[in-house]
C-alpha cells in the first residue's frame, strides 16, 4: 500500500510539471507576442518574463518533492535529508511568492489601463497559495525535525 501511494503521488508530480511546461513553451510565448492592445506590450514584457523565471524554482520544488518521496520508497524519511529537502522546497516556494510580488505592480498597471480589477485578484491568488505551501511545509519540517531528535533520543537510550 505505502509503495503504491508513493507511486501515485511521483506520476502526480511529473503530471503537475507537464502544464507548466506547455504553458511556458506555448502559452506564455503566445501571449507576448500577441497582446490585446499594442499599448499593453511594456506592461506584458515583464509579467511574461516574471512568469518565465518563476517556473525555475516551480520544477526544483517538483525536483525535490519527487526526491522526497524516493527517500519515503526508501524508509528514509525520518533522516535529515528529508528536513533538507523541505528546508530547499520551503526556500523555492518563497522565491516564487517573492517573483508574484515584484510582478503585482505590472499587473496593478495592467488592470487599470484595462480596467479589470479582477486581474489584481488573480495575481494575489499565486501569492497566497504559495504562502500557504510555505507555512505548510514549515510545519511539516518542525514536525519532521522533532521526529528525528525523538528518534534519536530512543536510539541513545537504548
Amino acid at each position: 500500500m505505502k509503495r503504491c501511494s508513493t507511486i501515485f503521488l511521483k506520476i502526480s508530480v511529473i503530471i503537475i510539471g507537464m502544464p507548466v511546461l506547455a504553458l511556458c513553451i506555448y502559452g506564455f510565448s503566445w501571449l507576448a507576442h500577441n497582446p490585446v492592445n499594442p499599448d499593453y506590450v511594456l506592461i506584458l514584457y515583464p509579467i511574461v518574463i516574471g512568469m518565465y523565471v518563476s517556473t525555475i524554482p516551480f520544477y526544483f520544488a517538483l525536483f525535490k518533492a519527487y526526491k522526497l518521496l524516493c527517500y519515503i520508497d526508501k524508509n528514509e524519511a525520518f533522516s535529515q535529508s528529508s528536513v533538507n529537502t523541505l528546508i530547499f522546497i520551503k526556500y523555492c516556494v518563497t522565491i516564487i511568492s517573492l517573483l508574484y510580488l515584484i510582478i503585482m505592480p505590472f499587473v496593478y498597471l495592467l488592470a487599470d489601463k484595462d480596467d479589470a480589477p479582477g486581474l489584481i485578484i488573480c495575481g494575489m491568488v499565486f501569492i497566497f497559495a504559495s504562502m500557504v505551501i510555505v507555512f505548510f511545509v514549515a510545519v511539516l519540517q518542525r514536525l519532521l525535525q522533532d521526529a528525528i531528535d525523538i528518534k534519536m533520543e530512543n536510539d541513545l537510550t537504548v
